[in-house]
């Protein structure tokens, strides 16, 4: 005779694992099914720029494998927030998804009023690739190596430039680090910070691998200063802050994926999977390395986490360099 409580047992395991099996079938079915239309990668800078050649190198990628086509639309403005705020507003459902670089975690330190709340709007899907910041100088000007615009700058004020909130905070960190008598001058893009620079107008620029890149390239400009934990292979000679006795310089220019709020986890997962596929491309590999970017395709919930430490990072050096947010 069957025992009753085996009897309850095997209905219980057995409900148990209908239920598992319809959840995973479900999550397959709704994974399987995306994309079922072209997907819009919203860049919320301008094109051309080096976030909108991640975004179309990968968009590529991304259609031939998913046979569907991935759009990349360009809305500019407010430092990335207009484009950003679309995104925020669209259906979570995979077919909008959003391209950003590291003033993303910035802006909400910096400006007093944004249309959505950064940290909730948006689910993080991965942290594509990252570049670190660079401290720049005329080929031709009087600061060959890091350590002598270091001493410089202890001694007399040395004005540097910089063209929006990451590159700010940067030229803060480092003056914050060595105590330096670092003066920050306001330019509305990186383009012309390096035309003055090259002129001898300015003396020292705070910029991106992209754009000091084809400058460095012609001889006209000098990078002496890399915002990381190690030296770049594109730029040999030029030395970490650390190595320098500046402790604590660290500046990723970040291209972070993100989808609006409430992105359901399978399709989060999916896209990240398949970026990774994307991304196993040598081909990809080397044009991300040719622009001075190391592929990173961090987890879901561990982009999360650096996306905080981001902002409590540089809500601490706005604070005590008195930046406040306007």
């Amino acid at each position: 005779m069957t025992s009753p409580l085996w009897t309850r047992r095997s209905f219980a395991q057995s409900v148990l694992a209908c239920c598992t099996a319809g959840t995973t079938s479900a999550w397959s079915a709704t994974e399987a099914a995306f994309p079922k239309k072209p997907v819009t990668l919203m860049v919320p800078y301008s094109a051309g720029g080096g976030t909108d050649v991640v975004a179309r190198l990968f968009a590529q990628k991304l259609t031939e494998l998913w046979g569907q086509s991935v759009i990349v639309e360009n809305r500019t403005g407010a430092n990335g927030v207009i484009g950003s705020s679309l995104v925020a507003k669209a259906a979570p459902d995979g077919h909008t998804l959003l391209l950003v670089v590291g003033s993303h975690a910035i802006n909400p330190v910096l400006m007093k009023s944004m249309p959505y709340d950064t940290a909730a709007a948006f689910t993080p899907v991965t942290n594509i690739a990252t570049s670190p910041m660079v401290l720049v100088v005329a080929a031709d000007g009087p600061y060959r190596k890091l350590p002598d615009l270091i001493e410089a700058a202890r001694k007399q004020e040395i004005a540097f430039g910089y063209s929006e909130g990451q590159t700010r905070l940067t030229g803060e960190l480092i003056r914050q680090a060595g105590d330096l008598k670092f003066m920050g001058v306001a330019y509305k893009g990186g383009a012309p910070i390096m035309v003055d620079v090259i002129g001898g107008h300015l003396p020292v620029g705070v910029t991106s691998v992209l754009t000091a890149l084809p400058h460095v390239h012609s001889g006209k400009l000098r990078v002496i200063g890399v915002a990381a934990d190690k030296r770049m292979e594109i730029f040999p000679d030029a030395m970490t802050f650390q190595e320098a006795q500046l402790k604590g310089v660290e500046s990723l220019n970040w291209y972070g994926l993100f989808g609006p709020a409430g992105l359901p986890k399978d399709i989060v997962e999916k896209v990240n999977r398949d970026l990774r596929k994307v991304a196993a491309d040598p081909a990809v590999v080397k044009q991300m390395q040719a622009q001075g970017a190391d592929v990173v395709l961090s987890p879901p919930d561990r982009f999360g986490s650096f996306l905080q430490q981001e902002t409590r990072k540089w809500t601490q050096v706005a604070r005590q360099g008195g930046i406040r947010a306007e």
